[in-house]
């Protein structure tokens, strides 16, 4: 495999607000790279970029780094989180790309006909049960029928988008600004394990086949493997599943120890007929890989770029989309800033289509 050619592009996460701690303030930022989409009939270089559920942090976090001594009897409780801002809106970015940047172009928040969509699980949920989230003074939060865990987006000719989410998870169709009009959660999706539901979102070129990974193993599965599904993008209907293979968690020897439960798909891409690029990784080590689903169920994969070789990309990929037949964006996740995290751009250049 020839290398590509990797630069890194300039941008700067912009703010969304300060909080202030005993230990300083918290700083938050806009998030854009959970996941990134194309739309062919765009400007060039105009992509959409997906952050995800909102600001959140570990209840040891919050008190080790932000001094939030008040949360210390919610340390001991198991998946506990502090939502900085429990109101936050999930949104999509319009982003420009030109030769050596990155810009921001406008924020599209994302809302349901009765109002917007929130970063809270859904009620009866297992979130709800095994990840309880607080506001910052220490107050259980409500549950809401509008939440939303956005991880992976298509743009769509019509100006609209897919959107796929971890809660339900689900699929959502939003149209041009920003609302859902419809929901799905495909049968047998609730068997993912906690935060590992739709991660990843592709669509064929004619708009008619959506694609799903799930973050990593189903519940009872071999966690070597997760699944792609493919569905009907007219009703939701499951038409494929497939297993794609992990690769060993002892050869990415940049996060050692690496387990099973650490493996994670985080992106695709469609870019032929049944035929998917995967972002596969762990935190510091990501790989690419191509795919063919007439292949058959278990598929064989195709390496197509690895971070081994790049010590330079940082840690934390999570958005991939083309920007032409040679180039790919890549994105990592910033967690919106609340651990000083920013979001780093990379464009890579093939020297052969993709």
């Amino acid at each position: 495999m020839r290398r590509p050619e990797v630069t890194e592009l300039r941008w700067r996460d912009p703010p969304l607000g300060e909080v202030a701690t005993p230990k300083g303030h918290l700083r938050l930022t806009l998030s854009v790279g959970s996941g990134l989409a194309r739309r062919a009939g765009d400007p060039p270089g105009r992509v959409w970029g997906l952050g995800d559920r909102g600001p959140n942090l570990k209840i040891r976090d919050a008190i080790k780094q932000y001094g939030l001594d008040h949360l210390k009897p919610l340390k001991d409780l198991a998946g506990a989180k502090v939502l900085p801002v429990a109101g936050f809106q999930p949104a999509l970015a319009e982003l420009q790309v030109s030769k050596d940047r990155v810009e921001l172009v406008r924020v599209l928040p994302l809302s349901t006909p009765d109002g917007p969509l929130s970063g809270r699980a859904l009620p009866g949920s297992e979130e709800a049960a095994m990840e309880p989230t607080f506001d910052l003074a220490g107050h259980p939060l409500p549950t809401d029928a509008a939440g939303a865990d956005p991880e992976g987006v298509v743009a769509l000719a019509d100006g609209g988008f897919w959107v796929s989410e971890e809660y339900g998870p689900s699929v959502m169709r939003v149209d041009a600004t920003g609302v859902v009009r419809s929901r799905w959660i495909p049968e047998g999706a609730g068997r993912r394990r906690l935060n590992r539901g739709f991660e990843g979102l592709a669509i064929s070129a004619d708009e008619r086949w959506l694609y799903v990974i799930f973050q990593s193993a189903l519940a009872g599965d071999d966690p070597m493997h997760t699944r792609i599904w493919k569905l009907d993008a007219r009703d939701g209907s499951r038409v494929g599943d497939y297993a794609y293979p992990f690769d060993p968690p002892e050869s990415f020897a940049e996060d050692e120890p690496v387990t099973t439960d650490d493996l994670k798909a985080s992106e695709l891409l469609e870019v032929g007929p049944d035929r998917l690029l995967v972002l596969e990784r762990v935190t510091r080590s990501a790989r690419i890989y191509r795919v063919d689903l007439a292949e058959g169920r278990p598929l064989a994969k195709t390496l197509v770029f690895t971070t081994d070789h790049h010590p330079e990309v940082a840690q934390d990929l999570e958005g991939v989309c083309r920007l032409s037949e040679h180039e790919l964006l890549i994105a990592t996740d910033n967690d919106f800033g609340v651990l000083g995290a920013e979001t780093r751009f990379y464009r890579l250049r093939f020297h052969t289509p993709l």
